[in-house]
C-alpha cells in the first residue's frame, strides 16, 4: 500500500494505491493518524481510485478515521471508489456516515 498526501489549509487529500487489507491496515492507520494528528485538520479526502482490493480491515481503518475527525467537527470523504469497493461500502452502510467527494 502506498499513500501520497497533500495538505491545503485544513484539508488533507490522501491518495491510496494497492491493497487495503489485514496486511496493510496497521500501516495505513498509522500514516492516516499522523496526517490528521494536527487538530486544525477538519477534512480528510481518501482518493481510492488506485485501490485494487479492500477487506473488512479497510472498513475499520476508514471508520476509525471518521470517528477521530467527527469528534472534532471534521469530516471524511471518499473519492474515486472503484466499483468492487463501492459495493462493499454500499452493503456495509458506510455511506450513511462518510460522504462521497
Amino acid at each position: 500500500m502506498q499513500i501520497n498526501a497533500t495538505r491545503k489549509g485544513q484539508r488533507i487529500k490522501a491518495m491510496l494505491a494497492g491493497e487495503l487489507d489485514h496486511h496493510s491496515a496497521q500501516y495505513v492507520r498509522e500514516v492516516l493518524d499522523s496526517l490528521i494528528a494536527d487538530p486544525q485538520i477538519r477534512e480528510l479526502v481518501l482518493d481510492m481510485s488506485n485501490v485494487e482490493f479492500m477487506d473488512s480491515s479497510g472498513l475499520g481503518v476508514i471508520l476509525g478515521r471518521y470517528r477521530t475527525l467527527s469528534a472534532r467537527g471534521g469530516r471524511l470523504l471518499l473519492a474515486g471508489v472503484p466499483a468492487p469497493i463501492d459495493r462493499i461500502f454500499r452493503i456495509s452502510g458506510i455511506y450513511a456516515l462518510v460522504e462521497r467527494a
